[in-house]
């Protein structure tokens, strides 16, 4: 069967289904992943077959640049109307809703990569409208997959959320434009990722929205590739601590929270592990003899030998740790961030704490409550004896493969 997975431009948006392409392929299936900006050397760099369905703009850097908050940064419809780009752009920058934006720019790539490919079937993200609209225009069966441990549209908020399908206006747009029938594609189900204690399915319970059913999945962690170092193999002399704000919080929001957090955690005796990517951290100044600051290198690689996590919010980054069984600390962003920290403090495995008002005795604080606490890491490990148990990657492929190709679910 050939499978056509699409996903929006963003780590954590395209990251979490690189296990369900990789189960597709291993099962012996053609796959091809849409996407477009950065995700599509990630997606290569993964081993996938990747086409870029928007390659004349990066969009990602783009809508980065529109919502910085530091220094002087060019404003997304702006930039459409200078380069003289659609009036579709110009509205969709105009809404501010970046997966309105996704939609305008992604969904006739998207479109034709499934002609030419000949999909079989479609997997699009919860939060990927031009997927959606795709596997419509395509008539092609399709798979719903839930990309994020904070959020399902089996919840009645977030199925209200306008940013969880696009903008009602650009979707219009579009599907008169590109002549997309009306309607919703043939659903053969959703999947949702989401640990059973913190919101997602109980073993054998089922669940169904507009008589489509929900399937459960084992969220599997993908940071990416890497060379790993001795250090993240060894258990240390002392608590590691993961210190991380992703990749889109140090752009917007700078490193101010990173500098409070690396003071505090620099007085500690705790080894830290400061995982900044690219982000430049020259306002953070010398760090402390404790910390280890690390270009890239992937969570998985040396989370499970770390005694709690202190990050952003970002969904990819609590279900991560969440699988390993760490505590966490969480400095919620925006986004879906807070609600990641509500999941978070709710099951109790973890803390959280509003960045905005964030100190050095505040941060000292709740990580001596995190690692002297043993509720948290009790709490934290049946959780991810809670995933565990759910079904894996390669069983929900054979289960949609066989449902597309007996017409039923």
């Amino acid at each position: 069967m050939r499978i056509l997975f699409t996903a929006a431009p963003g780590y954590g948006l395209m990251l979490p289904i690189v296990p369900l392409i990789w189960a597709a392929r291993a099962a012996g299936h053609e796959v091809l992943l849409a996407t477009t900006a950065e995700m599509t050397e990630a997606g290569a760099r993964a081993g996938l077959p990747v086409v870029d369905v928007f390659p004349d703009r990066d969009v990602w850097r783009e809508l980065l640049a529109g919502v910085g908050s530091l220094g002087e940064r060019p404003d997304v419809e702006q930039v459409a109307a200078a380069d003289g780009l659609s009036e579709e752009y110009r509205k969709a920058a105009r809404t501010g809703n970046p997966f309105g934006l996704f939609t305008t720019t992604m969904t006739e790539g998207t479109i034709a990569a499934g002609r030419a490919f000949g999909a079989d079937l479609v997997v699009f993200t919860s939060d990927h409208a031009a997927g959606r609209l795709a596997a419509v225009a395509l008539g092609a069966p399709a798979l719903e997959v839930g990309n994020r441990v904070s959020w399902s549209t089996r919840d009645a908020e977030t199925r209200e959320r306008r940013d969880v399908y696009g903008d009602d206006e650009i979707v219009r747009a579009l599907r008169a434009k590109l002549g997309i029938p009306a309607g919703q594609p043939d659903l053969i189900a959703r999947v949702d990722p989401r640990a059973p204690s913190m919101g997602g399915l109980a073993a054998g319970q089922t669940d169904s929205l507009d008589g489509v059913p929900w399937w459960s999945m084992r969220y599997v962690p993908f940071n990416g590739g890497s060379v790993v170092p001795d250090w993240a193999l060894r258990a240390p002399e002392r608590p590691r601590v993961c210190v991380t704000l992703g990749t889109v919080v140090p752009v917007i929001t700078g490193t101010s929270n990173l500098s409070v957090v690396i003071e505090a955690l620099g007085g500690m005796d705790v080894e830290v592990v400061l995982a900044a990517g690219d982000t430049d951290l020259a306002d953070l100044g010398e760090l402390p003899g404790n910390v280890r600051s690390v270009d890239f290198l992937p969570l998985s690689s040396f989370l499970p030998t770390c005694s709690l996590i202190v990050h952003h919010g970002g969904s990819g980054t609590t279900a991560a740790a969440l699988h390993y069984g760490v505590p966490q600390l969480v400095l919620p962003a925006f986004a879906d961030n807070p609600m990641s920290a509500r999941r978070v403090v709710d099951r109790g495995v973890g803390l959280s704490h509003d960045p905005a008002t964030v100190d050095v005795a505040g941060v000292r604080n709740a990580v001596r409550r995190l690692l002297a606490e043993p509720a948290f890491r009790a709490a934290a490990r049946e959780v991810s004896a809670e995933m565990a148990t759910q079904p894996s990657p390669a069983s929900v492929i054979e289960r949609a493969v066989a449902a597309a190709l007996q017409g039923v679910a």
